[in-house]
C-alpha cells in the first residue's frame, strides 16, 4: 500500500517506514515482483519498485480500494516517510 500511495520506493525506505529488517524486506519484495505485482529499477546501488503499470485495470482498482480502505493501517508508516524528507534527500540520508 505504501508503493501505490508513493507510486515508487526503494528498500532502504521501506526499511525505516515499517521497521522491519532488510532480508524480511527484500524477501517480500522479490515475491511480489516475482508475482508480477510489482517492477523494480535499479538506480545506482539503489532497488526502487513500483507497482506493475501492465497489470489488469480490475489489479490496479482493488490495490488502490485498498489502499483507500485502510490507510489507518499505514498512517504511522506514512508518517515515518514523509519524516524523511523528499527524494533525493530522503534517500540520500537514510540510504547510503
Amino acid at each position: 500500500m505504501l508503493i501505490d500511495i508513493e507510486k515508487e520506493l526503494c528498500v532502504c525506505e521501506l526499511i525505516s517506514a515499517v521497521t522491519a529488517s532488510q532480508p524480511s524486506i527484500s524477501r517480500n519484495l522479490a515475491q511480489l515482483r516475482k508475482s508480477g505485482l510489482l517492477v523494480d529499477r535499479k538506480y545506482k546501488q539503489w532497488v526502487f519498485y513500483a507497482i506493475n503499470p501492465e497489470l489488469p485495470e480490475w489489479q490496479k482498482a482493488i490495490i488502490d480500494l485498498s489502499t483507500q480502505q485502510n490507510s489507518s493501517l499505514i498512517s504511522t508508516d506514512i508518517q515515518r516517510l514523509n519524516d524523511m524528507g523528499k527524494r533525493p534527500e530522503r534517500t540520500q540520508q537514510h540510504c547510503e
